[in-house]
């Protein structure tokens, strides 16, 4: 986290010398000339920080999920009828889902296989006095 207060800092400080060094001569360039200055080429090396920058700012929110938490015990899960097996495919059975102060029913679905993982099937989890819901995930 370090690192991305240093990033976000130097990528600041290096916009700011450049904007202040831009509209200094952009402004003496229209009192002279009829058309807008030109905007210098960009070197390889600021274009990889800036797009080091992106991926560090934006990555973490890919990789977030949200956590969800219910005051009371989800219902029983409903019984559903298994579909008869899909090569590639494992199923996902149907969940209580906690949406706008209540639970949701959500039926089962198919999941693409992943070779040398299995599917650890979503479920909630008692946090003292409220649910917690574990998303299913694939484990080795």
């Amino acid at each position: 986290m370090k690192f991305l207060g240093v990033l976000r800092a130097l990528c600041a400080t290096r916009f700011a010398a450049r904007f202040a060094a831009r509209s200094a001569t952009r402004s003496s360039a229209r009192s002279t000339a009829s058309f807008p200055a030109r905007v210098p080429a960009r070197s390889a090396g600021h274009v990889r920080l800036a797009a080091a920058a992106a991926i560090l700012l934006v990555a973490p929110a890919a990789f977030a999920q949200a956590v969800i938490i219910a005051p009371v015990a989800p219902p029983p899960p409903r019984v559903e009828v298994m579909p008869a097996p899909r090569v590639g495919y494992v199923w996902d059975q149907g969940r209580w889902r906690w949406a706008h102060g209540q639970y949701v029913w959500v039926p089962g679905h198919w999941q693409p296989v992943r070779v040398g993982y299995r599917w650890v099937p979503g479920h909630w989890v008692r946090r003292g006095p409220n649910w917690r819901w574990v998303e299913g995930h694939w484990a080795r």
